[in-house]
């Protein structure tokens, strides 16, 4: 099983980036995905969420509005279109892939919002 973030980098405030995850080794479209936060010092903070067939999907209160979770099951690809990006939200960024019992991580990028 393989997740593959990329996209990440470094950003003015105010400015846009969408991150992906590439998976493979299991059937992605029976899996919910995940994206998840950690920023320098802090725990991990959930940021969001969507279905396997991607209709349904959630975001944490600190990124509404702002961040757009979608899903490409043709392609086993799950994106975060980041747009008005602010300080705080500098992180490491992990999807994840979850079924029941099963819970695959990647291994991570990194966003840097500062001027």
């Amino acid at each position: 099983v393989y997740l593959v973030e990329s996209g990440g980098g470094l950003v003015q405030p105010g400015g846009s980036l969408r991150l992906s995850c590439a998976a493979s080794g299991f059937t992605f479209n029976t899996y919910a995905m995940s994206w998840v936060r950690q920023a320098p010092g802090k725990g991990l903070e959930w940021v969001s969420f969507i279905n396997g067939g991607g209709a349904t999907t959630n975001y944490a209160d600190s990124v509404k509005g702002r961040f757009t979770i979608s899903r490409d099951n043709a392609k086993n690809t799950v994106y975060l279109q980041m747009n008005s990006l602010k300080p705080e939200d500098t992180a490491v960024y992990y999807c994840n892939a979850v079924r029941g019992f099963n819970l695959y991580w990647g291994q991570g990028t990194q966003v840097t919002v500062s001027s």
